[in-house]
């Protein structure tokens, strides 16, 4: 193979054009007005119109609704409680339903999740959809059971 020097080197075919020559008389094609039509805006100099600008119509931005944020709606709502609360409440069995009656939970709930913050003396048993591996130890420490529901 050949060595290529820098003087081989040339762009791919179509990769490149002339520039368009406006304002050369009317055989080139872009005489007289030279491209920009006859009156108005765009036929000045110096024309640049606003980002979002659509000649005047109501803009797309101000046309459309404000959307704020966004709804999920496959969301699964899960009360969540700390080992700490757990004490306190005076319960042998933790459940969701037990804590429905017994703290101010929302009723769209659906499971429970047990957090590891805090301390436990009591030995209780707790039914939820999950706990953390720290509060599952807490709670195995007591004498408690934990049962995933």
């Amino acid at each position: 193979m050949a060595n290529i020097t820098l003087e081989d080197l040339k762009p791919a075919k179509g990769a490149t054009s002339k520039s368009k020559r406006v304002g050369r008389g009317r055989s080139s094609g872009c005489g007289k007005t030279s491209s920009r039509g006859h009156n108005g805006e765009g036929q000045r100099s110096g024309n640049s119109s606003k980002r979002g600008f659509e000649g005047g119509q109501m803009p797309a931005y101000r046309r459309l609704p404000k959307l704020k944020g966004f709804q999920v709606y496959s969301k699964v709502n899960y009360a969540q409680i700390n080992v700490g609360r757990l004490d306190a409440l005076g319960l042998q069995e933790v459940s969701l339903e037990t804590l429905k009656e017994k703290l101010t939970i929302h009723p769209t709930c659906v499971g429970l999740r047990v957090l590891g913050n805090g301390e436990l003396k009591s030995a209780i048993t707790v039914k939820a959809a999950y706990v953390t591996p720290g509060a599952k130890e807490k709670i195995e420490k007591a004498g408690g059971k934990v049962e995933i529901v």
